[in-house]
């Protein structure tokens, strides 16, 4: 039996082993300007943006309570960084907004 070719060739990455670049490729990469990038494939961005979670609830709006949460949401939020409380209101926020919607 004979296996025709689709001329498809597949890449592999191993993370613990990335492929290193000549130093001719270095070179080509470091004079690579802004304009020769062609971004034609990725759609305009409109809009949207990224917002600081402060502006999207006041200072004066907030109560201090507690809380028992379980050690792993704690710790998932304490490692994305400073301000991780302000991250936690906002994630209970979509939840709220997702649950008015679904009403």
């Amino acid at each position: 039996m004979t296996v025709e070719s689709t001329e498809t060739v597949y890449f592999h990455l191993d993370p613990s082993n990335p492929p290193t670049m000549t130093e001719a490729e270095m070179q080509a990469f470091r004079d690579l300007r802004d304009e020769d990038i062609d971004l034609s494939d990725i759609p305009e961005q409109t809009g949207g943006g990224w917002r600081r979670v402060s502006e999207l609830v006041p200072a004066e709006n907030k109560r201090q309570i507690t809380l028992r949460l379980d050690a792993d949401v704690i710790e998932f939020f304490r490692a994305t960084g400073r301000r991780y409380q302000s991250r936690m209101n906002a994630a209970l926020r979509e939840y709220i907004n997702a649950q008015k919607k679904a009403v």
